[in-house]
């Protein structure tokens, strides 16, 4: 029986749901594991954020392999698939198209720039101005955009997975604040360990794996993921566990902007999706203090240093976390639901 003052979901997930939904994220992950070498966490990561219908940025240095990561993403699930090179004197135009007069209808007609696909790949965001960064918004927030006073929906699924190199290297316009929050995770890949490296170079000694990369999952099985992972209980307790490292954040003197709600919507769906890929239809306080830096830290500006600082953000939802109580009641409901 659950929890007194706990709601009953309306709807739960079945075990057939549950077999295929862990089906195709481990198809998914072992394909692009053929690729991306010694990555797992970082892989997992982002298939969670697909699946909780965010958007991906990738912070790293040069050479790492961030392009090549949101590619084979793509891949794995056979999106329509289009990069967009981010530099100096790239428009707004150049990426969500324009209205283009033609002479035989003698008319306007609107020609759809590279944002118009299924994932879209911001290849070093940060390298362009913020006017061009700010032409993402729209199509982040409310997945359409508008040219010339005509809105134009995105095409289904839609997920803006970017690139960017760390605020110390030149030539580089850090992200505004309400550019940042449009993102629902931000990872960092890392150097590979020695024996991975090594790895790496085998595999790469006559072609690169990615050209060999074939689908593995379809849009459709990725729409039906996003549509499954709502099914995943959420207990009462998990519910006000989120709450109160949100709300942590926005009582902090150190913090000048804490966690909006669409931060705790995004945790909390972010838990839901890390509970099926752990083989659970319910979530359980270690989803949320797992996935807590990922989707908090980067959204935090901080009264003593940049917002643009990964390391300051991940240092200060680390302690948020050790300050709030984590909840140790458990029941039992298809399973042990917290």
């Amino acid at each position: 029986m659950p929890m007194p003052g706990c709601e009953l979901p309306g709807e739960l997930l079945t075990e057939q749901e549950a077999d295929r939904a862990k089906s195709i994220s481990s198809s998914i992950i072992k394909n692009v594991e053929k690729v991306i070498i010694g990555k797992r966490e970082a892989i997992e990561l982002a298939l969670i954020t697909l699946m909780s219908e965010g958007h991906l940025l990738i912070e790293d240095s040069p050479g790492v392999g961030k392009t090549i990561f949101a590619r084979c993403l793509a891949l794995s699930f056979g999106c329509t698939f289009k990069r967009i090179q981010f530099t100096a004197d790239l428009l707004p135009s150049d990426i969500t198209g324009a209205s283009i007069f033609n002479q035989k209808s003698d008319d306007f007609e609107f020609r759809p720039g590279p944002v118009m696909a299924q994932m879209v790949l911001a290849d070093e965001i940060n390298r362009a101005t913020p006017k061009v960064q700010s032409a993402l918004l729209e199509c982040m927030g409310e997945h359409q955009i508008t040219v010339d006073g005509s809105t134009h929906l995105m095409p289904t699924p839609f997920h803006v997975l970017a690139t960017q190199n760390p605020m110390e290297y030149e030539g580089t316009f850090p992200l505004p604040e309400n550019q940042l929050d449009r993102f629902l995770v931000r990872l960092t890949l890392g150097y590979p360990s020695d024996e991975n490296e090594i790895a790496i170079m085998t595999s790469q000694q006559f072609e690169h794996p990615i050209g060999g990369l074939s689908s593995v999952a379809g849009p459709d099985d990725l729409l039906w993921l996003q549509a499954i992972v709502k099914k995943v209980f959420v207990g009462e307790q998990v519910k006000k566990y989120i709450v109160s490292v949100v709300s942590a954040t926005r009582r902090n003197p150190e913090i000048a902007i804490g966690i909006s709600p669409r931060g705790s919507l995004g945790l909390f769906r972010m838990a839901q999706s890390r509970a099926i890929l752990h083989g659970r239809d319910y979530v359980i306080p270690d989803d949320i203090k797992a996935l807590a830096e990922a989707v908090l830290a980067h959204r935090l500006v901080l009264r003593t240093g940049s917002s643009s600082e990964f390391g300051s953000g991940q240092n200060m939802v680390a302690r948020i976390l050790d300050s709030v109580a984590v909840p140790g009641a458990r029941t039992s409901f298809h399973g042990s639901h917290v």
